[in-house]
């Protein structure tokens, strides 16, 4: 469903492009917990170089369709990119620990196993550096390398 997107992860992550990077963002609000990374600035406004299009879920909607202000379920186990609007897509993603409500704005690519949620789980236990719901974690996080199969 997100071929472009798939495509642009596993040659980042072929080319090492997330190894010893920072996951920047933790966000624990009741309807938006995420786990945000793929940043080699660590800052939340880096990326590959290069942007490319939102696909599935946005691509099941004309770009005119109110429907994409209106929030679905990215369910526990999501695997999503992050972005700053329409087409800027790079190399920054979300993992999603919760259920969370968004706007249909964010490219799905893939899903976290069972040992995977359970890490994600403590990370956003520990919460985020200041104690807020929108943050840093405050226990460092750092992408070692990415392995695809």
């Amino acid at each position: 469903k997100s071929p472009c997107t798939v495509n642009s992860f596993a040659s980042l992550a072929q080319q090492g492009f997330f190894n010893d990077t920072p996951c920047h963002r933790l966000t624990t609000t009741e309807g938006l917990a995420v786990l945000q990374c793929g940043d080699p600035t660590g800052q939340g406004t880096g990326g590959p170089g290069y942007q490319f299009a939102n696909e599935y879920p946005t691509d099941q909607f004309q770009p005119d369709d109110p429907k994409l202000q209106q929030p679905v379920l990215y369910p526990r186990g999501t695997l999503a990119m992050a972005n700053a609007g329409p087409g800027t897509n790079g190399s920054q993603f979300f993992l999603v620990y919760k259920d969370s409500q968004l706007p249909p704005n964010y490219t799905v690519f893939g899903t976290i196993d069972q040992t995977g949620l359970a890490t994600l789980d403590k990370i956003a236990a520990a919460g985020t550096v200041d104690g807020g719901q929108d943050g840093k974690p405050k226990n460092d996080v750092q992408v070692k390398s990415i392995l695809l199969d």
